[in-house]
C-alpha cells in the first residue's frame, strides 16, 4: 500500500465518527477536534510505553493537509518515535475515510511529546525495553 491509501507508519490506537456538533461555521470539523483525538491517540501510546502516567507537554510539526467532513471515520496511527529518560515523543497521523466507506486519506499529522510522571506529578524515568514485562514488550 501507498502513503495514498494508507498510514506511512504506525499502529491504528483510536477509530471514531466525525459528528455534526464537531463541526465549524463553515461545515468542516473544528481542527481541535481532530487534535484531541490525536491527543488521546498519543496518550495511549505513550502511556503503554512508559507503564505509567504520563503528561502532553508539546506538539510539534503539525500541519493540517485535508479538512475532516461530517460523517468521515477518523482514524489515529501512532508509533513511538524517541523515548529519553523521562519523555517521549510520539509520532501521530490522521486519516480519514470519506462518508465511511470512501478511500482513505491522511489529514494531518504531528509530533506529541510526553513526560512519564509519578503520583505527585515529578517527571520520573521511563524504563527500558529490558526492564519492561514481555508482554508489554512484544506489543510495542
Amino acid at each position: 500500500m501507498t502513503s495514498e491509501n494508507a498510514p506511512d507508519r504506525g499502529r491504528l490506537t483510536i477509530r471514531t465518527l466525525a459528528m455534526p456538533s464537531d463541526t465549524n461555521p463553515a461545515g468542516d470539523i473544528f481542527g481541535g477536534w481532530v487534535l484531541s483525538q490525536m491527543d488521546l491517540a498519543a496518550g495511549i501510546c505513550a502511556g503503554q510505553r512508559a507503564q505509567r502516567r504520563v503528561v502532553t507537554v508539546a506538539v510539534d510539526s503539525m500541519s493540517f493537509i485535508r479538512p475532516v467532513k461530517v460523517g468521515d471515520i477518523l482514524g489515529v496511527y501512532t508509533e513511538v518515535e524517541r523515548v529519553g529518560r523521562t519523555s517521549l515523543d510520539i509520532h501521530v497521523e490522521a486519516w480519514v475515510r470519506r462518508g465511511r466507506i470512501g478511500q482513505r486519506e491522511k489529514v494531518t499529522e504531528a509530533i506529541f511529546r510526553f513526560v512519564a510522571v509519578d503520583d505527585a506529578g515529578k517527571a520520573t524515568p521511563v524504563p527500558s525495553l529490558d526492564e519492561l514485562p514481555p508482554y508489554v514488550a512484544s506489543e510495542l
